[in-house]
């Protein structure tokens, strides 16, 4: 079924679990991500940047939309990143159930301003609203707390932020950045932090950039013929963590990039003659499938849609 972000959000927020929100840009990434979501009885959000939506256009949106709608899950389309007023609104107009507008290289009350008003023309659709506050960055543990203040989301500012704007669910800045190189070793996320910021809010929280760029991934890219340097994510264990205090929606994408490049790469590998799309497509989104099933468990949310758990 397909829902608003509010909908899958706040039950996750209010149960101690997470959602992870994969984003597509073809077919196959969204089969993996629907029906892997289906068999564990999980709900999920399938997100499109405005990259995706350059590329995929409403063509992509209409797939997803009408897995969506078949699907026996919630399942929500929602913006990722949407860098303007406008941008929104074409999602809105495209039927997206969820939006975000991430204003936040904008001083404060910048952001606040560009929030309120995507806020106020996505509820009057009946659509919910991400926004973001803090600046994402390869944050380190070593990194003193100085530094770290000065990308990472101040408590009583994400408190003030939502008085102001009405924003269904915030993207916090504790750590996390975007790509496969998020710091050496174990990436360092600031826990306290999240549950400060959880402690003062009630509304869904989100993680940006929370791929996990497994080891057995980036080994068998590099054993079928890729070139990745030292990758580091998000450990599944800080993602556990994270969720029980607040985080309800879990961005991820490298590592579907990741996935979708090695079952490719493999079956070209396996038969280098190869030219029917569906025997390497066909890989790829296995190896994808296998990443989605492992978040939605990872994350607690698999069986959270299942006939009695909606109950």
């Amino acid at each position: 079924m397909l829902v608003t972000g509010k909908d899958i959000l706040v039950p996750a927020r209010e149960g101690k679990y997470g959602v992870p929100a994969f984003n597509t840009n073809n077919m196959e990434i969204t089969q993996a991500i629907i029906h892997t979501a289906e068999k564990l009885e999980a709900p999920v959000m399938v997100q499109m940047s405005e990259g995706a939506i350059k590329y995929g256009g409403q063509d992509l949106a209409n797939i997803v939309i009408d897995m969506a709608r078949r699907a026996t899950i919630p399942v929500a389309l929602h913006l990722d990143h949407g860098s303007s007023y406008e941008s929104a609104l074409k999602a809105i107009s495209m039927g997206f159930t969820s939006v975000m507008i991430d204003a936040s290289h904008h001083d404060f009350e910048e952001n606040v301003r560009e929030t309120k008003r995507v806020v106020e023309a996505a509820h009057a659709m009946g659509i919910s609203v991400e926004a973001e506050l803090g600046r994402l960055g390869g944050i380190e543990e070593h990194v003193v707390v100085d530094e770290k203040d000065a990308f990472l989301t101040d408590p009583e500012e994400a408190v003030k932020f939502i008085d102001e704007t009405g924003v269904d669910y915030l993207a916090i800045a504790i750590g996390t950045s975007h790509g496969a190189y998020k710091g050496k070793g174990r990436p360092y996320i600031d826990h306290d932090r999240i549950e400060k910021i959880a402690g003062l809010t009630t509304i869904p929280l989100v993680a940006h950039g929370s791929s996990g760029v497994p080891q057995t991934i980036t080994d068998r890219f590099r054993a079928a013929g890729g070139e990745i340097g030292e990758a580091a994510g998000i450990a599944d264990e800080d993602l556990t963590r994270a969720v029980q205090h607040g985080i309800a929606k879990v961005n991820v994408d490298t590592d579907l990039r990741l996935a979708a490049s090695v079952g490719v790469r493999e079956a070209f590998q396996a038969n280098p003659k190869e030219f029917d799309p569906r025997k390497w497509m066909g890989p790829a989104r296995d190896v994808m499938s296998e990443i989605v099933a492992h978040k939605l468990q990872v994350l607690g949310a698999a069986g959270k849609a299942s006939m009695k758990a909606l109950k």
